[in-house]
């Protein structure tokens, strides 16, 4: 299965939410203070690939989260490593990570990598953000981005810290996110409440859709649905879309140190 961080990462994008009334657009912006998670907080996805109704484990995707010191600041230190299972490896193997250095005071990226390693291909990416420039510097160039712009892991982050009870179901929510040198123009649609049985346990959860960009993977478009805990949390528990061949479907199945008691559990 390729790229299984980054696609966990898009996935996990579909926690993004601000209380707006309906009809409303506003950019993925604001001061905003941590509340949903803390240091030392682990998480672990299991990404399935479907084929005529019928599931594989292809692999896993890891996020740990620790306390650091970076250029002055204190910063959260985001580390999510992906790789496909040994079976997957004989045909596609995969080994990535991405880290992102998320400022503690505004839940902005200081600076993003990105490691991978995926059928042989190789390619590493270090960005730094100059928020008084509005700029992105690359191991290749200077690009101009927004003033509001995250990265794939510091936005998964920073969204977790939203109110969600302000949406009205239908919401369209508009963000900005900076990848491959690129800065994507997204959003994601509120779809509601839902109680869902994954792989792991049966939860109360808010149910989303994010734009995608059509791309060899995904097909575009609102396809993909997501379900993130109704809980103080918000850490995503199932993911699904369709792909070019199948179906990818991504569960929570291990999690360590939330900041909060899991209560959107309802049974395992």
């Amino acid at each position: 299965m390729r790229r299984v961080i980054i696609t966990v990462c898009i996935l996990l994008l579909s926690t993004l939410t601000f209380p707006l009334h309906a009809g409303e657009e506003v950019p993925f912006c604001g001061n905003i203070h941590n509340t949903a998670f803390q240091a030392g907080e682990s998480l672990t996805y299991k990404v399935y690939y479907a084929l005529a109704s019928v599931y594989v484990a292809a692999g896993e995707a890891t996020f740990n989260t620790s306390l650091e010191h970076f250029n002055g600041k204190d910063v959260y230190h985001v580390v999510g490593d992906g790789k496909t299972y040994p079976f997957y490896d004989k045909f596609y193997r995969v080994r990535d990570k991405y880290e992102s250095y998320i400022d503690t005071a505004s839940l902005q990226p200081l600076k993003f990598i990105r490691d991978i390693n995926e059928g042989g291909y190789k390619t590493y990416e270090n960005v730094t953000f100059v928020k008084s420039a509005n700029t992105a510097i690359t191991n290749s160039g200077v690009y101009k981005v927004p003033d509001c712009i995250q990265d794939v892991l510091s936005a998964i982050f920073y969204a977790r810290n939203i109110d969600f009870n302000h949406h009205k179901a239908g919401d369209k929510i508009p963000f900005d996110m900076f990848l491959d040198r690129q800065v994507y123009h997204l959003y994601i649609r509120y779809l509601g409440k839902e109680t869902i049985r994954t792989k792991y346990a049966k939860f109360r959860t808010i149910k989303f859709r994010p734009l995608l960009v059509k791309g060899t993977m995904f097909e575009g478009g609102e396809k993909m649905t997501v379900w993130v805990t109704d809980d103080p949390n918000h850490i995503a528990v199932r993911i699904e879309s369709p792909i070019s061949v199948g179906k990818v479907s991504v569960d929570m199945s291990y999690y360590h140190n939330l900041r909060y008691p899991l209560s959107s559990l309802v049974d395992l």
